[in-house]
């Protein structure tokens, strides 16, 4: 091999896995329209990220690795994990919406309304999908898709492209992802919850004192009508909150990478 070669082979690979990588994230992350873009769309995104972060890093992948394809294809599944990880972490808090305005959804009686959601191609509450695009919406706002890609780009320098080490820590946090994602979900769903029981009371004073009256014909337009109220009333509050946690839970997904190493 000659010495152009020898240079030229590892930067060649240290790209490549770059830019799987990037293409890990595009296929997990909502905000990039990981399954509603077409497949040229991503990949043609993610060669350019590949070219723009790449270029700024050193390639320093060990020629070595390159004698055996085996190697290569591990490397490369490992970086694909590594990107998709962190991009279905950075966007948790979009998940917790969604799966909140699920539960908020079937407390007002709006079970059987679904839709069909266009990232997912599965049947979503319509609450869910609401809240899920509202926090679409204030992702970009906050930049939060330039903050994911400043992420795997700061990846590359924690966990560079082609380490040889590939073991996995067994700690990889976890619980700590999946306790703030709970605390965070209910912070958003109790006023819903607080406001749909005070009317199911209600429901049952009225019941008990005016047994004429139905109940049933009544209780859904009423349960409906005071969660989206509700809705509108908390709106800041969950815009806020959820503001406040995509920077953290960001931090979350690169600790999860440094797992990697």
């Amino acid at each position: 091999m000659t010495a152009e070669q020898t240079a030229f082979v590892p930067l060649l690979v240290f790209y490549l896995l770059t830019g799987v990588r990037f293409t890990g994230m595009m296929f997990t992350a909502p905000v990039f329209f990981a399954s509603a873009s077409p497949l040229p769309v991503r990949f043609w995104t993610a060669f350019i990220l590949t070219v723009v972060a790449a270029g700024v890093m050193r390639a320093d992948v060990p020629l070595v690795l390159f004698e055996n394809w085996t190697s290569i294809a591990l490397l490369a599944t490992r970086e694909f994990l590594i990107g998709s990880l962190l991009g279905f972490l950075a966007a948790l808090p979009l998940y917790v919406l969604q799966i909140s305005g699920e539960l908020v959804g079937v407390s007002m009686g709006l079970s059987m309304l679904s839709v069909m959601d266009p990232l997912s191609q599965v049947q979503v509450s319509i609450i869910g999908q609401l809240q899920f695009l509202t926090g679409m919406w204030f992702y970009f706002h906050w930049n939060g898709h330039l903050l994911m890609v400043q992420a795997l780009v700061e990846s590359l320098k924690l966990v560079p492209p082609g380490k040889i080490a590939l073991s996995v820590a067994w700690d990889l946090g976890l619980g700590g992802w999946l306790n703030q994602a709970f605390v965070l979900s209910l912070r958003i769903v109790l006023p819903y919850y607080g406001a749909l029981l005070l009317a199911d009371v209600g429901l049952g004073f009225l019941a008990r004192t005016v047994p004429q009256m139905n109940i049933f014909v009544l209780g859904l337009p009423l349960k409906v009508a005071l969660g989206f109220f509700v809705l509108i009333v908390v709106l800041p509050e969950t815009v806020e909150l959820i503001a406040d946690n995509v920077e953290r839970f960001i931090e979350f997904a690169l600790m999860g990478v440094t797992a990697w190493r």
